[in-house]
Protein backbone atom coordinates (compact mmCIF):
# COMPACT_ATOMS: atom_id res chain seq x y z
CA UNK A 1 0.00 0.00 0.00
CA UNK A 2 2.91 2.67 0.52
CA UNK A 3 4.36 2.15 -2.42
CA UNK A 4 1.35 2.80 -4.23
CA UNK A 5 1.25 5.70 -2.61
CA UNK A 6 4.39 6.96 -3.44
CA UNK A 7 3.34 6.10 -6.63
CA UNK A 8 0.69 8.57 -6.61
CA UNK A 9 2.88 11.46 -5.84
CA UNK A 10 2.72 14.29 -8.76
CA UNK A 11 5.12 16.71 -8.57
CA UNK A 12 3.93 20.29 -10.04
CA UNK A 13 5.96 23.52 -11.33
CA UNK A 14 5.75 25.87 -8.22
CA UNK A 15 4.98 28.40 -10.54
CA UNK A 16 2.10 28.17 -13.15
CA UNK A 17 2.53 29.76 -15.92
CA UNK A 18 -1.19 29.16 -17.38
CA UNK A 19 -1.70 31.79 -14.48
CA UNK A 20 0.96 34.41 -15.66
CA UNK A 21 -1.40 36.94 -16.56
CA UNK A 22 -2.77 36.92 -13.03
CA UNK A 23 -0.49 35.66 -10.55
CA UNK A 24 -1.61 37.40 -7.00
CA UNK A 25 -5.18 36.50 -7.20
CA UNK A 26 -7.21 33.53 -5.60
CA UNK A 27 -4.46 30.65 -5.35
CA UNK A 28 -2.10 32.67 -7.25
CA UNK A 29 0.44 31.00 -9.86
CA UNK A 30 2.09 29.79 -6.79
CA UNK A 31 1.64 26.16 -5.85
CA UNK A 32 -1.46 27.05 -7.74
CA UNK A 33 -3.47 23.54 -7.66
CA UNK A 34 -3.35 24.63 -3.50
CA UNK A 35 -6.20 26.62 -1.59
CA UNK A 36 -5.44 29.04 1.50
CA UNK A 37 -7.37 28.68 4.85
CA UNK A 38 -9.59 31.58 5.79
CA UNK A 39 -10.16 32.56 8.69
CA UNK A 40 -12.20 36.31 9.57
CA UNK A 41 -10.09 38.57 10.08
CA UNK A 42 -6.97 36.28 10.32
CA UNK A 43 -3.85 36.08 8.28
CA UNK A 44 -4.31 33.30 4.79
CA UNK A 45 -2.21 30.49 5.07
CA UNK A 46 -1.64 26.87 4.04
CA UNK A 47 -0.44 24.08 6.78
CA UNK A 48 0.81 20.80 6.64
CA UNK A 49 0.08 18.60 7.83
CA UNK A 50 -3.51 19.73 8.50
CA UNK A 51 -6.82 18.41 7.89
CA UNK A 52 -7.37 19.96 4.07
CA UNK A 53 -3.72 18.74 3.04
CA UNK A 54 -5.33 15.03 4.60
CA UNK A 55 -2.44 14.59 6.98
CA UNK A 56 0.31 15.06 3.95
CA UNK A 57 3.44 16.51 4.35
CA UNK A 58 4.91 19.20 1.89
CA UNK A 59 8.01 18.62 -0.06
CA UNK A 60 9.46 20.27 -2.33
CA UNK A 61 11.95 19.68 -5.23
CA UNK A 62 14.57 21.85 -7.21
CA UNK A 63 16.81 24.78 -6.24
CA UNK A 64 16.77 27.13 -9.76
CA UNK A 65 17.06 30.43 -8.79
CA UNK A 66 16.18 32.03 -12.41
CA UNK A 67 12.62 30.12 -13.39
CA UNK A 68 10.65 28.87 -10.62
CA UNK A 69 8.61 26.89 -13.32
CA UNK A 70 11.71 24.38 -12.62
CA UNK A 71 10.94 23.63 -9.03
CA UNK A 72 8.54 21.72 -7.70
CA UNK A 73 5.89 20.63 -5.17
CA UNK A 74 4.15 17.65 -3.89
CA UNK A 75 2.03 16.54 -0.80
CA UNK A 76 2.65 13.23 0.25
CA UNK A 77 1.54 11.17 3.33
CA UNK A 78 4.81 10.46 6.13
CA UNK A 79 4.62 6.87 6.00
CA UNK A 80 5.38 7.05 2.25
CA UNK A 81 7.69 9.64 1.18
CA UNK A 82 8.95 10.37 -2.12
CA UNK A 83 11.84 7.83 -3.37
CA UNK A 84 15.09 9.21 -2.29
CA UNK A 85 13.13 11.63 0.23
CA UNK A 86 14.90 13.94 2.74
CA UNK A 87 13.06 15.07 5.75
CA UNK A 88 13.48 18.05 7.68
CA UNK A 89 12.31 18.05 11.08
CA UNK A 90 11.08 21.43 13.44
CA UNK A 91 8.76 23.94 11.48
CA UNK A 92 9.46 25.44 7.78
CA UNK A 93 7.90 28.57 6.97
CA UNK A 94 7.46 28.97 3.17
CA UNK A 95 7.82 32.14 1.99
CA UNK A 96 6.14 33.93 -1.64
CA UNK A 97 7.17 37.21 -2.31
CA UNK A 98 5.86 38.98 -5.83
CA UNK A 99 8.91 41.68 -5.53
CA UNK A 100 12.14 41.19 -3.72
CA UNK A 101 13.33 40.51 0.52
CA UNK A 102 15.77 43.15 0.08
CA UNK A 103 13.77 46.15 -0.10
CA UNK A 104 12.10 46.75 3.41
CA UNK A 105 8.22 47.16 2.05
CA UNK A 106 8.53 44.50 0.19
CA UNK A 107 10.19 42.27 2.44
CA UNK A 108 8.05 43.36 5.73
CA UNK A 109 5.02 42.65 3.43
CA UNK A 110 6.01 38.78 2.87
CA UNK A 111 7.58 38.01 6.10
CA UNK A 112 4.63 40.18 8.51
CA UNK A 113 2.00 36.86 8.00
CA UNK A 114 4.50 34.64 9.61
CA UNK A 115 4.47 36.95 12.41
CA UNK A 116 0.53 37.08 12.74
CA UNK A 117 0.45 32.78 12.86
CA UNK A 118 3.50 32.94 15.07
CA UNK A 119 1.38 34.99 17.74
CA UNK A 120 -2.03 33.24 16.85
CA UNK A 121 -0.01 29.75 17.59
CA UNK A 122 1.50 29.46 21.06
CA UNK A 123 4.03 32.09 19.56
CA UNK A 124 5.73 28.82 18.02
CA UNK A 125 9.23 29.92 16.08
CA UNK A 126 10.72 28.77 12.65
CA UNK A 127 13.56 25.83 12.33
CA UNK A 128 13.84 27.59 9.15
CA UNK A 129 12.67 29.46 6.05
CA UNK A 130 12.58 28.89 2.64
CA UNK A 131 12.13 32.16 0.44
CA UNK A 132 10.83 32.09 -2.90
CA UNK A 133 10.65 35.05 -5.47
CA UNK A 134 8.33 33.87 -8.37
CA UNK A 135 8.81 30.06 -7.36
CA UNK A 136 12.89 30.79 -7.51
CA UNK A 137 14.74 30.18 -4.67
CA UNK A 138 16.32 33.35 -2.89
CA UNK A 139 19.13 32.79 0.21
CA UNK A 140 19.22 35.90 1.76
CA UNK A 141 16.82 38.93 3.05
CA UNK A 142 18.03 42.34 3.56
CA UNK A 143 19.75 43.17 6.68
CA UNK A 144 16.72 45.48 8.51
CA UNK A 145 14.63 42.94 7.59
CA UNK A 146 17.07 39.57 8.49
CA UNK A 147 17.30 41.93 12.35
CA UNK A 148 13.72 42.55 12.61
CA UNK A 149 13.10 38.74 12.34
CA UNK A 150 15.81 38.07 14.23
CA UNK A 151 14.60 40.54 17.06
CA UNK A 152 10.70 39.09 16.71
CA UNK A 153 11.49 35.54 17.42
CA UNK A 154 14.59 35.87 19.62
CA UNK A 155 17.27 33.83 16.64
CA UNK A 156 18.47 34.69 13.26
CA UNK A 157 16.41 33.84 10.87
CA UNK A 158 18.32 29.97 9.48
CA UNK A 159 17.20 30.87 5.36
CA UNK A 160 17.31 26.68 3.67
CA UNK A 161 19.78 26.46 0.68
CA UNK A 162 19.57 22.94 0.62
CA UNK A 163 23.15 22.13 0.57
CA UNK A 164 23.90 19.09 -0.29
CA UNK A 165 20.66 17.91 -1.86
CA UNK A 166 20.63 16.90 -5.45
CA UNK A 167 18.67 19.18 -7.55
CA UNK A 168 16.00 16.29 -8.28
CA UNK A 169 16.22 15.23 -4.82
CA UNK A 170 12.48 15.70 -2.85
CA UNK A 171 12.80 17.27 0.48
CA UNK A 172 9.71 17.29 2.80
CA UNK A 173 8.79 18.87 5.97
CA UNK A 174 7.40 17.99 8.97
CA UNK A 175 5.68 21.09 9.56
CA UNK A 176 5.65 23.70 6.95
CA UNK A 177 3.53 27.18 6.78
CA UNK A 178 3.11 28.63 3.50
CA UNK A 179 2.17 32.34 2.71
CA UNK A 180 1.70 33.99 -0.51
CA UNK A 181 -0.46 36.83 -0.01
CA UNK A 182 1.12 38.64 2.40
CA UNK A 183 -1.50 40.76 4.92
CA UNK A 184 -4.70 39.50 2.74
CA UNK A 185 -7.27 38.89 4.80
CA UNK A 186 -6.27 40.33 8.29
CA UNK A 187 -8.37 42.64 9.56
CA UNK A 188 -7.12 46.53 10.45
CA UNK A 189 -6.74 44.93 14.59
CA UNK A 190 -5.15 42.39 13.57
CA UNK A 191 -2.61 44.12 11.78
CA UNK A 192 -1.79 46.66 14.78
CA UNK A 193 -1.70 43.78 16.83
CA UNK A 194 1.15 42.29 14.70
CA UNK A 195 2.97 45.78 14.49
CA UNK A 196 2.50 46.08 18.14
CA UNK A 197 4.40 42.82 18.71
CA UNK A 198 6.98 43.20 16.37
CA UNK A 199 8.06 47.10 17.55
CA UNK A 200 7.93 45.94 21.06
CA UNK A 201 10.52 43.52 20.45
CA UNK A 202 12.41 45.33 18.16
CA UNK A 203 13.09 47.69 20.93
CA UNK A 204 13.69 45.21 23.62
CA UNK A 205 16.21 43.97 21.26
CA UNK A 206 17.59 47.38 20.94
CA UNK A 207 17.93 47.92 24.64
CA UNK A 208 15.12 50.75 23.84
CA UNK A 209 12.49 51.50 26.08
CA UNK A 210 9.14 50.42 26.11
CA UNK A 211 7.31 53.25 27.77
CA UNK A 212 8.20 56.77 26.56
CA UNK A 213 7.93 58.11 30.14
CA UNK A 214 10.81 56.00 31.10
CA UNK A 215 12.91 57.49 28.76
CA UNK A 216 15.21 60.70 29.82
CA UNK A 217 16.78 61.25 26.16
CA UNK A 218 12.75 61.53 25.21
CA UNK A 219 11.77 64.73 23.79
CA UNK A 220 8.04 66.09 24.74
CA UNK A 221 7.59 66.14 21.26
CA UNK A 222 9.79 64.68 18.70
CA UNK A 223 10.20 65.57 15.03
CA UNK A 224 12.47 63.48 12.51
CA UNK A 225 13.63 64.60 9.08
CA UNK A 226 14.49 61.10 7.60
CA UNK A 227 16.29 61.91 4.29
CA UNK A 228 17.33 60.23 1.52
CA UNK A 229 20.29 60.69 -0.24
CA UNK A 230 20.14 60.46 -4.47
CA UNK A 231 16.78 59.22 -6.06
CA UNK A 232 13.40 61.21 -4.44
CA UNK A 233 15.85 63.32 -2.11
CA UNK A 234 14.94 67.23 -0.92
CA UNK A 235 16.37 69.58 -4.12
CA UNK A 236 17.46 71.73 -1.49
CA UNK A 237 17.84 70.47 2.52
CA UNK A 238 18.99 73.32 4.08
CA UNK A 239 15.92 75.26 3.12
CA UNK A 240 13.59 71.95 3.76
CA UNK A 241 15.71 71.55 7.34
CA UNK A 242 14.92 75.36 7.92
CA UNK A 243 11.20 75.26 7.66
CA UNK A 244 10.44 72.55 10.27
CA UNK A 245 13.28 74.17 12.41
CA UNK A 246 11.82 77.07 12.68
CA UNK A 247 8.29 75.76 13.24
CA UNK A 248 9.69 73.42 16.61
CA UNK A 249 10.93 75.92 17.74
CA UNK A 250 7.86 78.11 18.32
CA UNK A 251 6.56 74.70 20.34
CA UNK A 252 7.99 73.86 23.62
CA UNK A 253 9.06 70.52 24.28
CA UNK A 254 9.71 70.43 20.62
CA UNK A 255 13.35 68.65 19.15
CA UNK A 256 13.66 68.34 15.76
CA UNK A 257 16.09 65.69 14.64
CA UNK A 258 17.77 65.19 10.96
CA UNK A 259 18.88 61.62 10.35
CA UNK A 260 19.80 59.62 6.86
CA UNK A 261 18.26 56.30 7.35
CA UNK A 262 20.96 54.77 4.84
CA UNK A 263 23.68 55.70 7.43
CA UNK A 264 21.91 54.30 10.46
CA UNK A 265 22.09 50.78 11.72
CA UNK A 266 18.82 48.84 12.40
CA UNK A 267 19.26 49.60 16.42
CA UNK A 268 19.91 53.15 15.36
CA UNK A 269 16.48 53.31 13.45
CA UNK A 270 14.36 52.15 16.05
CA UNK A 271 15.75 54.30 18.89
CA UNK A 272 15.49 57.11 16.34
CA UNK A 273 11.92 55.84 15.66
CA UNK A 274 11.09 55.60 19.78
CA UNK A 275 11.95 59.59 19.91
CA UNK A 276 9.80 60.67 17.07
CA UNK A 277 5.84 61.43 17.12
CA UNK A 278 6.00 63.62 13.55
CA UNK A 279 8.27 61.52 10.94
CA UNK A 280 8.82 64.19 7.99
CA UNK A 281 10.16 61.80 4.48
CA UNK A 282 10.13 61.58 1.28
CA UNK A 283 8.28 58.55 -0.55
CA UNK A 284 10.15 55.58 -0.52
CA UNK A 285 11.03 52.08 1.76
CA UNK A 286 12.15 54.13 4.81
CA UNK A 287 8.83 55.49 5.78
CA UNK A 288 8.30 51.88 6.31
CA UNK A 289 10.44 52.35 9.89
CA UNK A 290 6.89 54.61 11.16
CA UNK A 291 5.83 51.11 12.63
CA UNK A 292 8.37 51.46 15.15
CA UNK A 293 7.04 55.10 16.48
CA UNK A 294 4.29 55.19 19.56
CA UNK A 295 1.28 54.21 18.12
CA UNK A 296 -0.89 57.51 16.97
CA UNK A 297 2.53 59.26 15.66
CA UNK A 298 2.09 61.32 12.96
CA UNK A 299 3.71 60.96 9.19
CA UNK A 300 4.18 63.73 6.57
CA UNK A 301 5.04 62.65 2.67
CA UNK A 302 6.42 64.27 -0.24
CA UNK A 303 6.56 63.47 -3.27
CA UNK A 304 8.75 64.45 -6.17
CA UNK A 305 7.03 66.23 -9.53
CA UNK A 306 4.85 63.52 -11.85
CA UNK A 307 3.44 60.89 -9.35
CA UNK A 308 0.27 61.59 -8.91
CA UNK A 309 -1.41 60.72 -13.02
CA UNK A 310 0.93 57.50 -13.56
CA UNK A 311 2.32 56.10 -10.74
CA UNK A 312 -0.99 53.89 -9.49
CA UNK A 313 -2.26 52.41 -5.98
CA UNK A 314 1.48 51.42 -4.96
CA UNK A 315 2.02 55.17 -4.30
CA UNK A 316 -0.38 55.19 -1.47
CA UNK A 317 1.32 52.09 0.35
CA UNK A 318 2.86 54.61 3.19
CA UNK A 319 -0.88 55.42 3.98
CA UNK A 320 -1.93 51.93 4.38
CA UNK A 321 0.95 50.66 6.58
CA UNK A 322 0.23 54.11 8.93
CA UNK A 323 -3.52 52.83 9.14
CA UNK A 324 -2.48 49.23 9.63
CA UNK A 325 0.11 49.95 12.31
CA UNK A 326 -1.74 52.59 14.21
CA UNK A 327 -0.19 55.68 13.10
CA UNK A 328 -1.32 59.10 11.61
CA UNK A 329 -0.99 59.72 8.18
CA UNK A 330 -1.33 63.53 7.43
CA UNK A 331 -1.23 63.93 4.06
CA UNK A 332 1.64 64.86 1.59
CA UNK A 333 2.86 67.17 -0.14
CA UNK A 334 3.63 66.99 -4.03
CA UNK A 335 6.03 68.63 -5.89
CA UNK A 336 4.32 70.88 -8.89
CA UNK A 337 7.70 71.65 -10.22
CA UNK A 338 10.71 69.86 -12.21
CA UNK A 339 11.63 69.10 -15.03
CA UNK A 340 9.17 67.96 -17.41
CA UNK A 341 8.38 65.04 -19.56
CA UNK A 342 9.41 64.49 -23.41
CA UNK A 343 6.41 62.61 -24.34
CA UNK A 344 2.38 63.41 -22.57
CA UNK A 345 1.61 63.65 -19.48
CA UNK A 346 -0.52 60.43 -19.65
CA UNK A 347 2.20 58.87 -21.00
CA UNK A 348 3.55 55.64 -19.02
CA UNK A 349 6.53 56.27 -19.93
CA UNK A 350 6.89 59.50 -18.26
CA UNK A 351 6.97 57.33 -14.98
CA UNK A 352 10.61 56.26 -15.52
CA UNK A 353 11.05 59.74 -16.20
CA UNK A 354 9.96 61.06 -12.53
CA UNK A 355 10.22 58.21 -10.39
CA UNK A 356 13.34 59.16 -9.18
CA UNK A 357 13.15 63.03 -9.44
CA UNK A 358 14.12 65.59 -6.47
CA UNK A 359 11.74 67.24 -4.49
CA UNK A 360 11.52 70.55 -4.08
CA UNK A 361 9.91 72.67 -1.27
CA UNK A 362 7.48 75.30 -0.79
CA UNK A 363 8.17 77.50 2.37
CA UNK A 364 4.38 78.98 3.42
CA UNK A 365 3.09 75.06 2.74
CA UNK A 366 5.63 73.40 4.29
CA UNK A 367 5.58 76.12 7.84
CA UNK A 368 1.55 76.31 7.96
CA UNK A 369 1.44 72.30 7.35
CA UNK A 370 3.98 71.65 10.03
CA UNK A 371 1.70 74.18 12.65
CA UNK A 372 -1.07 72.13 12.17
CA UNK A 373 0.32 68.94 12.68
CA UNK A 374 2.62 70.19 15.77
CA UNK A 375 -0.55 71.92 17.24
CA UNK A 376 -2.53 68.25 17.03
CA UNK A 377 0.32 66.85 18.62
CA UNK A 378 0.64 68.85 21.59
CA UNK A 379 -3.00 68.74 22.12
CA UNK A 380 -3.19 65.11 22.15
CA UNK A 381 -0.07 65.46 24.36
CA UNK A 382 -1.79 67.41 26.76
CA UNK A 383 -4.37 65.66 26.84
CA UNK A 384 -2.69 62.32 28.11
CA UNK A 385 -0.86 64.16 30.92
CA UNK A 386 -4.56 65.06 31.64
CA UNK A 387 -5.62 61.50 32.59
CA UNK A 388 -5.05 59.70 35.76
CA UNK A 389 -2.20 57.29 33.96
CA UNK A 390 -1.62 59.22 30.90
CA UNK A 391 -0.77 56.78 27.34
CA UNK A 392 1.19 54.44 29.26
CA UNK A 393 3.13 51.72 26.76
CA UNK A 394 3.20 48.30 27.60
CA UNK A 395 5.89 46.80 29.56
CA UNK A 396 6.13 43.10 28.06
CA UNK A 397 5.76 42.06 24.66
CA UNK A 398 3.64 39.26 23.57
CA UNK A 399 5.10 36.09 22.55
CA UNK A 400 7.35 36.89 25.69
Amino acid sequence: MNQKLRDSITFLPLKDLRFSNLPLDGHTWFMSSMYDTREEGEVQYQQFPSEPSKGRLLCLKGRDTHDGSWNYYALAWPEALPTNATQMKGLTFVSYNHYNYDNIWHGLSAVMPFVAWHRKNSCEKPTRWVLYHWGELRFKMGTWLNLLMEATFGQAPYIEEFNGVDDDQPVCFEKAVVMRHNEGGMSRERRMEVYDLMRCKARVYCNVSLDRRDSRERPDIGMTLLMRSGARSFRNETAVIGVFEKECKKVKGCRLMVAYSNNLTFCQQVKQMSLTDILISPHGAQLTNMFLMDRNSSVMEFYPKGWLKLAGVGQYVYHWIASWSGMRHRGEWRDPNGESCPYSDEDHRCMSFYKNGLIGYNETHFAEWARNVLNDVQTMRFEEEGTKNGTASTKTCDCN
